[in-house]
């Protein structure tokens, strides 16, 4: 915790009530992003988290990978991904499912090349 920054102290920097967030994990192949963000429960995000997946992921260069689990132990209950804007839904699942799921997104993504 002593090596995290304070973000919240730059939020006074943003407009209306914008803030930044922290990310998990972020993955570039081919100019293209994967995004990891980690939940302890599948439930819906916060408003504004949800709000900015759906936008940054819209053209598809971006991709948002949601896992729910326990990060200490890596045990995953839960994953779903954000898209072309679209939120896919929950769909249960272990650590296995999550890597089958990267590993499909890497193969889609030195297949094409972003602009």
């Amino acid at each position: 915790m002593k090596k995290r920054p304070k973000i919240e102290q730059l939020a006074e920097c943003l407009p209306r009530r914008c803030k930044f967030g922290d990310i998990d994990g972020l993955a570039e192949v081919n100019g293209f992003g994967l995004l990891l963000e980690w939940k302890t429960a599948a439930a819906d995000l916060p408003t504004g988290q949800r709000i900015a997946y759906e936008k940054l992921s819209r053209n598809g260069v971006l991709s948002v990978l949601v896992v729910a689990g326990n990060a200490e132990t890596m045990e995953v209950h839960a994953s779903g991904r954000y898209f072309h804007g679209k939120w896919s839904g929950w769909t249960e699942g272990d650590l296995d499912d999550v890597k089958t799921a990267i590993r499909k997104w890497v193969k889609w993504a030195e297949a094409k090349h972003a602009d």
